[in-house]
């Protein structure tokens, strides 16, 4: 009795039982969780590949702040918060009050924020430090609208643009190194003297982040972050399209064949008429895909924007189901180059080799949802490929046409069979000749 007296008790028993009549509890939780948009990667996720989602030149947000190899940048943020406000000729404490009011929304922003973060003036000059430095390096690649830097200026110049801006673009792309860009909506609010920059921060991000400009989806207000901004710029655009349905007495056919493959058995791919991902589709023995440029910066932004999708509630499985249809897609050098005499693939890392290889690494422990925007394709394609004449062919390619000895070989037996009855005929044409 004693022993139950003890446990009726404890602390623990009491906050558990405080926590089960809070019938408020879960909605609060819920509210906490909605408003999330930056999260820490699970060790799970970032053991298979730790440099993709390090930053290894400037810190964004509080997650890396104070690291040491990213120290270095925090004078260059100082300077360029300075260089801010002396062209805004607004007072630094407009700025700071701007961002005040919105600074819950911005710490909620944060998974896993630590207490040493809340409630103080910490937080809130990180954000309008990093902010200001943010929109002076964004104004400064433009080339138009900053130029009170020095030549030599190891951030803000043409020097720093070709050797130190490319890193900071490819940190930006970090999923634990986002900034919300609430912060530079305020900032620009009380800059401008005018509210509803929505679209202007949208497309000022887009273009540093991607200087081709692909197109970004407007009207549906201001992104969570720039990774947010490049992943609704690489979906927009059609979505897949209703595929016709395999014949119902065919088998399952869950095999997913390489390019190499599927270009044995008749597919032919061309490159689709956008960029975004979801421009994928099969027609009439044709494989239409958007071109990708695969270059230094390339698996680190996909393999964020699948953790992005992995931890973000609500984002879709999108671009998870494009990587994982490419990387079965791509198999060998074969399909790299297959893919690039399509213009499907723009390789730039060097050999094809390498660039099988990092698709071949993208989708490791990748959970794909189970209605995937690409099954339809999948299944169309399956159907196109069990055709009889396809299987055939595909046979065929396979075994006489993958090396020229093999080609060479499939040529010399025709010629000796085409010899062989040119023979027999000649024969058989001279007997009933001698006896006519």
């Amino acid at each position: 009795m004693a022993s139950r007296r003890r446990i009726e008790e404890s602390a623990w028993v009491a906050d558990v039982e405080k926590a089960v009549a809070d019938v408020h509890a879960s909605a609060e939780e819920s509210a906490r969780w909605r408003r999330h948009s930056i999260y820490r990667v699970p060790a799970c996720i970032k053991d298979l590949n730790c440099k993709a989602y390090q930053p290894q030149v400037v810190s964004l947000g509080p997650f890396h702040h104070g690291e040491p190899h990213l120290r270095p940048m925090d004078a260059h943020k100082r300077r360029s918060l300075v260089h801010f406000l002396r062209r805004a000729r607004r007072p630094l404490s407009e700025f700071a009050a701007a961002v005040g009011d919105a600074v819950e929304r911005l710490e909620g922003a944060y998974q896993g924020l630590g207490d040493e973060w809340r409630g103080g003036e910490r937080f809130l000059e990180l954000m309008v430090t990093d902010g200001c430095f943010l929109l002076e390096v964004m104004r400064t690649a433009n080339r138009r609208e900053v130029n009170d830097y020095a030549d030599d200026d190891p951030v803000f110049s043409a020097h720093g643009l070709l050797y130190t801006v490319p890193y900071i673009r490819r940190d930006m792309l970090m999923i634990e190194n986002q900034l919300p860009l609430l912060v530079l909506d305020r900032l620009l609010a009380v800059e401008s003297g005018k509210e509803g920059n929505e679209e202007l921060i949208n497309g000022m991000v887009l273009r540093f982040l991607s200087p081709a400009a692909w197109p970004l989806v407007t009207g549906v207000g201001l992104a969570l972050h720039p990774l947010d901004v490049l992943r609704r710029s690489l979906l927009y655009g059609p979505t897949p399209g209703p595929q016709a349905p395999p014949e119902e007495s065919a088998p399952p056919d869950d095999i997913i064949r390489s390019a190499e493959e599927l270009y044995e058995a008749g597919v032919r791919f061309k490159r689709s008429q956008t960029s975004s991902l979801l421009d994928i589709r099969f027609r009439n023995g044709t494989l239409y895909l958007p071109p990708i440029a695969v270059d230094d910066t390339t698996e680190y932004m996909l393999l964020n924007l699948m953790a992005f999708e992995r931890l973000h509630t609500g984002a879709g499985n999108d671009v998870t189901a494009y990587v994982f249809f490419m990387d079965n897609m791509v198999d060998s050098a074969r399909d790299v180059a297959l893919l690039t005499a399509r213009r499907v693939v723009q390789n730039t890392v060097g050999s094809d080799k390498a660039a099988a290889k990092l698709f071949s690494g993208l989708s490791r422990d990748v959970v794909l949802g189970p209605q995937s925007p690409l099954d339809d394709v999948h299944r169309e394609v399956n159907a196109y490929c069990r055709k009889r004449r396809n299987r055939w062919r595909a046979n065929l390619v396979h075994t006489y046409f993958r090396s020229p000895w093999s080609f060479l070989s499939l040529a010399a037996a025709v010629f000796l069979l085409a010899m062989t009855i040119m023979q027999t005929l000649y024969t058989v044409l001279q007997f009933y000749g001698d006896n006519s």
